[in-house]
């Protein structure tokens, strides 16, 4: 083979066309294996195939085979795509994460704050039973029979009034349903 690589470096086509027949198969199975995707394999071992008409001149047999020469392009090649497509991506993973606003911690803060202040201003909206029922419920996490029992009152009338005033802190607050 390395007599063909010799007449194909001096433009011998009918030369290229038979070193094509003997490396084409080899050098397409190799970049497959490295890229995985058949399209891409095709074009990669294409390339190859070029680079093997235009570089023939710079095959020394005395360092190894033509397959072997062939062989170490098409795996360079393919190795060349891969990295290729890992630095694109990367490239646009680095791209999104500069478009997604970084956690400001100052701004959360002062957004909870100022939240924290409309809730108290629509607590203080409610009658004195809605804001006590209201309060023990979802600050001290008691139940509805456990506020009834701190209130002296019966469980149905805690309930309403817990309805009611969740009902005015929601207008108040603005929630949509």
């Amino acid at each position: 083979m390395a007599g063909l690589v010799g007449r194909v470096a001096r433009g011998d086509e009918s030369a290229f066309a038979e070193l094509y027949e003997h490396v084409s198969g080899p050098v397409y199975g190799l970049v497959l294996r490295v890229l995985r995707d058949p399209a891409q394999a095709e074009e990669v071992a294409q390339e190859v195939l070029v680079e093997v008409w235009r570089t023939a001149s710079r095959f020394d047999p005395g360092r190894g085979g033509a397959l072997a020469w062939t062989m170490t392009m098409a795996h360079r090649r393919a190795v060349d795509r891969v990295r290729s497509a890992q630095a694109a991506s990367d490239r646009e993973e680095r791209a999104y994460r500069a478009d997604v606003p970084a956690f400001d911690e100052v701004t959360e803060q002062a957004e909870a704050r100022m939240e924290a202040e409309r809730v108290r201003r629509c607590l203080g909206g409610l009658t004195e039973l809605q804001r006590e029922s209201v309060t023990l419920a979802y600050y001290g996490g008691y139940t509805y029979r456990e506020v009834a029992e701190l209130l002296g009152a019966s469980l149905g009338t805690v309930k309403t009034r817990m309805r009611d005033g969740l009902i005015r802190m929601r207008d108040c607050l603005g929630v949509n349903r």
